[in-house]
């Protein structure tokens, strides 16, 4: 089985074959085999007292969908309270934004390394900081760049729609097989993220003895440059999520995954928005 450069995804293909293991069926025993190869030579036996709900039942597209909007309601409501309360003392902006991102991406360490892939709790907990972040770089990127009034609801519109656009692009690329997620394919889309993630780190650390100055970020050339390599690898992102997603849901895997899809889908989500809005502030100056 593949694996997807998004780090939920991966992790989450693994918890989800051993959980579609214990459902019995050979077609959820061969998922199980094809990540982890053969083990003790035989199928897990079915558990003495089956449990119910989303601890048996397959998981769907619908749960999929469920699931992702529930995360992306609570992630919009917080990020619009963030948005309303940095209006009102912009000194929380800053705060905002380190408690968002910083939360966030513990969060998602603890879901891949702490097998939470499935945890409703810390999907939901991802959300809320992922919430502030997004309100906190709302602001940063609309009105601290002097935009005012109804034109900051344009270019929020203007972020969403692009976001909803390039990710209803993408699955149409991938329904359609446009695209192949290839072994190679997956191989090159990680490799682009983990350069562009060092890249950013380092230009961050080289700002600090440079007198601040930040290539990646300082709105110039390079900046743009940069922004659209993020905003091009985040949208090919979605084609290794759309494949993971769609070989959980063949192999049976429990109904309860749908949350750590889901977890993986609004990771992706709330980085293109982010870039989009970057890159928007860009151009504006």
């Amino acid at each position: 089985m593949r694996t997807s450069s998004n780090p939920v995804f991966s992790s989450l293909s693994q918890s989800s074959a051993q959980g579609a293991t214990q459902l019995g069926g050979a077609g959820r025993a061969a998922f199980h085999q094809g990540q982890y190869g053969q083990q003790g030579g035989g199928f897990a036996a079915p558990q003495a007292h089956p449990q119910s709900g989303d601890e048996t039942r397959p998981m769907t597209i619908d749960d999929i969908v469920t699931k992702t909007a529930i995360t992306l309601g609570l992630l919009s409501i917080v990020g619009v309270v963030a948005f309303y309360l940095i209006s009102t003392n912009p000194g929380l902006m800053m705060p905002l934004l380190l408690v968002g991102g910083i939360g966030g991406l513990i969060t998602v360490l603890i879901a891949t390394f702490g097998r939470k892939m499935d945890s409703a709790p810390v999907t939901l907990t991802y959300g809320a900081f992922e919430g502030l972040f997004v309100g906190a770089a709302t602001y940063l990127f609309t009105v601290g760049d002097g935009v005012q009034g109804s034109a900051i609801l344009g270019a929020v519109g203007s972020a969403i729609l692009g976001t909803i656009g390039v990710f209803v692009g993408m699955l149409v690329v991938y329904k359609t097989g446009a695209i192949r997620v290839t072994p190679k394919f997956t191989r090159f889309i990680t490799a682009g993220i983990v350069g562009v993630l060092f890249a950013a780190l380092g230009s961050i650390v080289l700002s600090f003895f440079t007198g601040g100055s930040n290539p990646l970020y300082d709105g110039g050339p390079i900046a743009i440059g940069f922004c659209l390599l993020c905003i091009g690898l985040a949208a090919f992102s979605f084609l290794l999520d759309f494949d993971n997603a769609d070989r959980l849901v063949r192999a049976g895997a429990p109904a309860k995954s749908a949350w750590g899809v889901a977890l993986g889908l609004t990771v992706t989500l709330v980085w293109l928005y982010v870039e989009i809005l970057r890159l928007m502030s860009y151009f504006r100056d």
